[in-house]
């Protein structure tokens, strides 16, 4: 497995879409942990543009992929996870560690393939579910979690990523318009239900109107949740609250912003898991349980 260089780890990027061009690229270049040793793409173009933004090197085409990862110590993603699944398979291969964004995979094999390429060269790996790594959210669920009693909790994610006028430059994303709301922002709704009330131990899934998917999930701890997730809403619709209740009140998770420091925060637990040889709690294995229960909900509820 590739050990770490004394002064900082060497991370490759794959993708040069908006994700990686928003996020990713300005905090791997702005870390001070972090050489930035390229970054790769499928459009020759974008990806020329972002490594010259950053000061590191492009790479594009199958050959690329080998030069990227041969020049990195771990390889950060932002691609779409039926692209990221297997090239993050090769990469953990060849020990290079992961940093992961969600879901990992839209099939349960695919992302159990990342988490076995993973644990047979023991490459460290993160999943990025933004809420985990937020510095107004984060710290908030480890509290959450020391609290005993919890009852309940409900949570909405809607968004109008699709409606008539909506102008963000992800909702050209084909996987999303597939995939809807249920694989886009419910692995960050489970990221914050499942540390603080436990596994899911049994799932019920629906679907509503556009792509929205409502879940009712009852946790190892007893608790039970309701979720309702959506990509294709009205503008006037639009909202993301999780709220929980039990012995000691009612709590709602707090509003949260800059995707680029809490990305940031996730290359630290990388960094920090790689040093210290032990998991993080949302690793691939963790990413491959989002998955499992994604599909999971994906089947209940139908197309």
């Amino acid at each position: 497995m590739t050990t770490l260089p004394p002064t900082s780890m060497r991370i490759g990027l794959v993708g040069a879409g908006p994700w990686a061009r928003n996020t990713q690229a300005p905090a791997l270049a702005a870390h001070p942990g972090v050489a930035l040793s390229g970054v790769w793409g499928r459009r020759p173009e974008a990806a020329n543009a972002l490594a010259a933004a950053h000061g590191t090197t492009p790479y594009t085409g199958e050959a690329g992929i080998d030069e990227l990862f041969a020049a990195s110590d771990a390889i950060a993603f932002a691609v779409p996870p039926d692209v990221q699944a297997p090239l993050a398979a090769r990469a953990a291969a060849t020990g290079r560690h992961l940093l992961l964004d969600k879901p990992v995979a839209t099939t349960v094999a695919a992302a159990r393939e990342v988490a076995r390429a993973a644990e047979h060269t023991g490459a460290a790996s993160i999943v990025f579910c933004t809420l985990r790594f937020a510095a107004e959210t984060a710290d908030w669920i480890t509290e959450q979690a020391a609290v005993d009693g919890w009852f309940t909790a409900r949570a909405e994610w809607i968004g109008a990523l699709f409606a008539p006028g909506a102008t963000s430059e992800y909702a050209a994303s084909p996987w999303r318009r597939e995939k809807g709301g249920l694989w886009d922002v419910g692995p960050h709704v489970l990221s914050v239900l499942i540390p603080i009330l436990g596994d899911v131990t049994r799932l019920t899934a629906a679907r509503g109107p556009s792509d929205t998917t409502h879940l009712i999930l009852r946790h190892t701890s007893g608790a039970s949740s309701t979720v309702t997730l959506a990509l294709g809403a009205p503008v006037g619709a639009v909202g993301a609250e999780i709220e929980l209740r039990g012995e000691e009140g009612t709590v709602a998770l707090p509003r949260w912003s800059d995707p680029v420091g809490s990305f940031r925060s996730a290359v630290d637990a990388l960094i920090e898991s790689v040093r210290t040889g032990e998991p993080h709690p949302c690793d691939v294995r963790f990413g491959l349980r989002l998955t499992e229960l994604l599909a999971e909900a994906e089947e209940q509820a139908g197309t």
